[in-house]
């Protein structure tokens, strides 16, 4: 195991010193999430894992969430809600007008056969992971795949500053040497794991070689955890006012990106241990996020909910190349 300094990217990736800037993180992630949700009563798959909480909170924005998850969690992990109950993937087309349904699928999240093309309105993965597949290409096809016309990804990898750090951590110098000619960057971990790690330009190229439009690309974080963790350790209350100045700080680094854009087009990669990115699946407009469907007048949202569960026929959740698959739902909690 390497040892980390106490500024070492090992150090804040762990749970140790800085307890208080993982705070700060997770309602971060939760705004983010939050200014990108599409209206209530959307069909969603969460590809994130099962550390990640992002699904609950889609769910109790009003959508219907599948969960993608490598096993179902053992007793003691699993939250306490009702029992679960087994369905198909069709009847979770059925109950679409019942919003609010966070429902878990045991499958692997690189391969969402179980799902019929086009058929989601939106996918996220978050907490790494594209960067968790070293054959990230499949996995941004098989998101593409599934996603109507005009649907929405949000998707976070680790950067090439946490890859480049993590080698440097380790005095893995020839390695480092050559990342900035690498094509594809694979990280091993102290601990075993390998990940990929993106800048930019590479999740750029990632995205639209599988056919997605991409909105744009910013850090997860801009502000220094130093200097987080040194704010809250004197003012907890001050948690909220840290995370208004974050997004406004990393709106301000985003920009409309495309294929071989700079990085002055596509964030700037000089911050942050992680990338956030968002696109879209070419074809009809996209759809108002939440915060923009807020400011709306009450009528005109009832009115496009009433539009959409009219139209939900014309979209199917099928059963998908690998037939019907039965899952365990649960209401979000």
């Amino acid at each position: 195991m390497v040892a980390a300094s106490a500024t070492s990217p090992l150090t804040v990736l762990g749970s140790g010193s800085l307890t208080a800037y993982w705070q700060f993180q997770r309602a971060v992630v939760a705004a983010q999430l939050q200014a990108w949700l599409p209206p209530r009563g959307r069909i969603l798959v969460d590809i994130s894992g099962p550390q990640s909480s992002v699904a609950a909170q889609a769910a109790a924005a009003g959508n219907a969430v599948l969960q993608v998850m490598p096993r179902w969690p053992a007793a003691s992990e699993r939250p306490r809600l009702e029992p679960p109950r087994t369905l198909t993937v069709r009847g979770v087309h059925r109950r679409r007008a019942s919003a609010g349904r966070l429902i878990r699928v045991v499958a692997d999240s690189a391969n969402l056969a179980f799902l019929a093309d086009g058929s989601v309105d939106g996918v996220i993965a978050d907490d790494g992971a594209l960067s968790r597949h070293l054959m990230a290409e499949d996995v941004a096809a098989e998101i593409a795949r599934v996603l109507r016309p005009g649907g929405q990804l949000l998707a976070s990898v680790d950067s090439l500053v946490l890859g480049m750090s993590i080698l440097a951590e380790q005095h893995q110098w020839a390695q480092l040497t050559d990342l900035p000619q690498a094509e594809v960057v694979l990280v091993p971990w102290p601990d075993g794991r390998i990940t990929r790690c993106f800048g930019p330009e590479q999740l750029v190229d990632l995205l639209t070689e599988a056919g997605l439009e991409v909105s744009w690309i910013r850090p997860r974080t801009v502000l220094s955890p130093s200097m987080v963790d040194h704010v809250l350790r004197k003012d907890p209350s001050a948690i909220m006012r840290l995370v208004r100045a974050e997004l406004a700080a990393g709106a301000e680094d985003s920009g409309p990106a495309r294929a071989g854009d700079g990085p002055g087009n596509t964030g700037n990669e000089s911050f942050g241990i992680y990338l956030l990115a968002a696109a879209r699946k070419p074809g009809v407009s996209a759809p108002r996020t939440s915060s923009q469907e807020a400011g709306a007048h009450r009528s005109s949202a009832q009115g496009a909910q009433e539009a959409d569960a009219q139209g939900a026929g014309a979209r199917r959740i099928g059963t998908g190349r690998a037939g019907r698959a039965a899952i365990a739902a649960q209401p979000a909690g």
